[in-house]
């Protein structure tokens, strides 16, 4: 975890671009009033939408193996009559 370097109101007033450009690269800050904390500033986390090869590949390995002919089962199973093709057809 790391460590956030307090920031005080006035220089929040005074400073806010940079400190505005370092919460988005990232950073956090303590807010504080008088010598005391009033708040935080975090990034937001955004939502991962990629995925590389190397983190698949190492999820992979740790996922547990498949007996292909038993889901096939448990598939067959489960699955409903499908009733005839032609929905009108009753």
């Amino acid at each position: 975890m790391s460590v956030q370097p307090d920031i005080t109101q006035q220089a929040l007033r005074h400073r806010s671009r940079e400190i505005v450009d370092a919460v988005a690269e990232g950073q956090s800050f303590t807010l504080t009033r008088d010598g005391r904390p009033i708040g935080r500033l975090l990034p937001l986390r955004q939502p991962r939408r990629f995925v590389s090869r190397r983190e698949f590949a190492a999820g992979s390995r740790a996922a547990p193996a498949v007996d292909l002919d038993a889901f096939r089962a448990d598939q067959d199973a489960m699955a409903a009559d499908p009733g005839p093709d032609d929905p009108y057809a009753r």
